[in-house]
């Protein structure tokens, strides 16, 4: 390879790769090293070093798990589309389909992909927060589909993580902080235990910077100590397993440091210190098989004293990433408490690397798990696809993923024996939501290990839990969303919740968006048509319109202006003067008929947005009425009905108000301020009160720039004390 001499680790992947891939393969992952070397040329990282020395880095930390070449070669190739402006078709045309998803899946998403076409979501700009929310969902939909995606992007961000110093301190803890929340969890889940201690290191080396001084100094302190125990109890325990014909090997390691920090903080909450600490050294025993796993727990249970309490057998009973091994902690030398591993050496490459090493290379096959019943074994996986199906909102959808899958951990049982994971801390209405959602709606109570249990009672390890259901349906609890009340701990049960509460009331907010939309242009005095309404304000139907008015989401004035659209200058130098404007029609034009003597009918007053239809007169040219004004309808010769459109002429228009109101000093000034406040011009104005009631009607004309500011008008109007209501009246209406 004549490219790639200054770069040693372009030379360290090959000599790896070529350990365990066929030559054919092995081409393929050259292939991809020397396309991504030529895609980066000349880009340089933060550190000043070439910026193809990261993409190997990651592909070497995967070629040293053995991983197909597929997974190797996207791995090279996982920063082209987002740092070399290639595409997925041309990734896909110059490799495969396979290794372009992966690149895709590993993919950020980009400023611009957060911008909808939607033209409400086009005003918007995508945040930086909002964007890596969106990028991260991507990820963990794309890792449900094929899991060899969160391995790259796991290798990937250990490499970030371990070159970090090289970046703002600002941007050092963000980066360390989403490790810590997201990608260390997920290789928990996933089983990868090595590279999520790697990672938790690393993050709280920038997070927390002087605490990371403070363990690394006391572990070091305490480091010759450490190691002479764990040499003399590994020692201690080998010679009764050899003694017991147990063909196995015994090692020991101290815990790594932001488990010591944390198990140091839970400590100190009861009183103790770090140098009562013993059980921060682990023993393991590897075996040859299955039998010896638990004759080696036999021997170490005769040799040491076991803790009461603190056994648990995952081999039996793995957990849901697939780790199967012995725990049990005992009193070793000294009567210290010591954590042995026991576990054959299958189960222990599956410890170390978890789900990525049902995905090492065997001979004369790539690209698939090696381990029966794996999908069954990760259904969690298609937990992410439902909900990136149910829950809308990218936040929304990280939070759900953060509670329900990120979270240690307990496993509970139906009654039939089903294994059922739920979250820690997760309660009775959680499991029930897990199961079936119509069940959850409708649970009314609990029964665990036989007993009635509260609903908000956080459930353990190895529960047995019967769920009573209501005989009528009757849907959730409000309650149940009070996080204080500790109803609901996973985020896919809340948001099951919220949706049926959302289902239910939609229909109610559709009806009472339907009376506000009916009210306000009743009182403009417009016709109009939901087809037209809908399409420009980008909603799927008239419903979701309406149920957007009835929630707030969107104001009428907004729907008014989509039926009058605004001019280029709302305002102009006429509308400060008294008098009216001379000519209103020079922005009117009569379809199919130029040069037509048009004026504006006296008896509706249209203004600019309203829909109108033009009446040709005998010797008077055409008259513009509004649409649906009676005089029009009364018409006969329909031939003489003309359609008119507005153009983009910039005047007012006379628009005759009724203001309904309760008779009071000062009514008629308040009702002056407001309309001169608004810019609009007054041109007569009266009121009639009744003695009786002290109502009062108040009866004025004013001039608008059109329906727009008509409609801001009546708000402010609506405002005032004493006033009930305000509405637009033709001059028929007025006689």
């Amino acid at each position: 390879m004549t490219t790639t001499p200054q770069i040693g680790s372009a030379k360290d992947l090959m000599d790896t790769v070529h350990k365990y891939l066929p030559v054919d393969r092995a081409s393929t992952v050259e292939h991809s090293l020397e396309y991504a070397i030529k895609a980066h040329d000349g880009q340089v990282r933060v550190s000043g070093e070439p910026f193809v020395v990261h993409p190997i880095a990651t592909a070497i930390r995967l070629a040293d798990m053995r991983l197909d070449a597929t997974t190797i070669q996207a791995a090279l190739l996982h920063d082209v589309i987002e740092d070399c402006g290639i595409s997925f078709e041309e990734l896909e045309e110059e490799f495969s389909t396979e290794v372009a998803k992966l690149v895709d899946g590993v993919t950020k998403l980009k400023r611009l992909d957060m911008i909808s076409e939607n033209s409400a979501m086009m005003k918007q700009i995508a945040t930086p927060e909002a964007t890596r929310a969106a990028s991260l969902r991507k990820m963990l939909v794309a890792m449900a589909e094929d899991v060899r995606v969160v391995l790259i992007k796991l290798s990937d961000r250990l490499h970030n993580m371990q070159t970090l110093g090289h970046l703002p301190v600002p941007k050092q803890q963000r980066i360390s902080r989403e490790t810590l929340d997201i990608y260390s969890p997920l290789a928990h889940r996933l089983g990868m235990y090595e590279i999520k201690w790697q990672l938790e290191d690393q993050a709280f080396r920038y997070l927390m910077p002087r605490q990371y001084k403070s363990i690394s100094r006391l572990v070091s302190r305490k480091r010759a100590e450490r190691e002479i125990y764990t040499e003399a109890a590994v020692k201690a325990i080998q010679g009764p397993l050899d003694k017991a014909s147990i063909t196995c090997r015994v090692d020991g390691r101290v815990k790594h440091l932001y488990s010591t920090y944390s198990k140091l903080q839970r400590y100190e909450r009861v009183g103790r210190k770090f140098d009562e600490i013993y059980d921060l050294i682990a023993i393991r025993v590897i075996t040859d098989n299955l039998g010896d796993c638990y004759a080696a727990l036999g021997v170490v249970h005769s040799k040491w004293r076991p803790v009461p309490g603190q056994f648990d057998d995952y081999i039996a009973s793995p957990k849901e990433n697939m780790y199967q091994s012995l725990h049990t902690s005992v009193r070793g030398p000294g009567n210290y408490p010591i954590e042995v591993q026991i576990r054959t050496q299958e189960m222990h490459e599956i410890a170390e690397e978890g789900v990525a090493s049902h995905w090492m290379y065997k001979e004369g096959e790539d690209g698939a798990p090696k381990v029966e019943n794996f999908e069954t074994k990760m259904s969690w996986l298609r937990q992410l696809l439902d909900w990136q199906r149910e829950v809308s909102g990218d936040d929304e959808y990280l939070a759900t993923v953060r509670t329900d899958i990120l979270q240690d951990q307990v496993f509970v049982y139906t009654p039939k024996g089903d294994v059922k994971d739920l979250p820690s801390g997760a309660t009775p209405i959680d499991f029930a939501y897990r199961i079936h959602t119509d069940l959850g709606h409708n649970t009314v109570g609990a029964i665990v290990n036989g007993k009635l249990t509260a609903l908000n009672t956080a459930l353990n390890n190895g529960d047995v839990v019967e769920i009573r259901k209501a005989r009528i349906p009757r849907g959730p609890s409000l309650d149940w969303l009070n996080l204080d009340l500790g109803y609901l701990i996973t985020g896919s049960a809340q948001t099951k919740v919220k949706q049926w509460f959302r289902k239910q009331e939609r229909q109610s907010n559709v009806r009472r968006g339907k009376d506000l939309l009916k009210k306000e242009l009743r009182r403009l005095g417009l016709i109009y048509n939901e087809k037209k309404i809908v399409t420009s304000l980008d909603y799927a139907d008239f419903d979701d319109l309406t149920e957007a008015l009835g929630t707030g989401q969107i104001s009428v004035g907004r729907v008014a202006e989509t039926l009058s659209p605004t001019p280029v200058e709302v305002f102009n130098t006429e509308i400060s003067q008294a008098k009216p404007p001379t000519d209103q029609t020079k922005g009117l034009f009569v379809m199919g008929e130029p040069n037509l003597l048009t004026r504006i009918a006296q008896c509706c007053s249209p203004v600019h947005g309203d829909e109108i239809e033009g009446y040709l007169t005998r010797g008077r040219g055409v008259t513009v009425h509004r649409q649906g004004c009676s005089i029009l309808r009364d018409r006969e010769n329909t031939e003489r009905h003309l359609p008119v459109a507005w153009g983009h002429y910039e005047t007012t228009y006379a628009s005759r108000l009724k203001i309904k109101a309760f008779d009071r000093v000062g009514l008629i000034r308040d009702i002056t301020n407001v309309v001169s406040s608004e810019n609009v011009n007054i041109h007569s104005l009266t009121s009639d009160e009744d003695d009786k009631t002290n109502a009062c009607t108040v009866s004025l004309t004013v001039y608008t720039t059109g329906v727009e500011q008509l409609s801001l008008l009546f708000s402010r109007l609506e405002t005032i004390p004493g006033v009930d209501s305000v509405f637009r009246v033709s001059e028929a209406q007025s006689l």
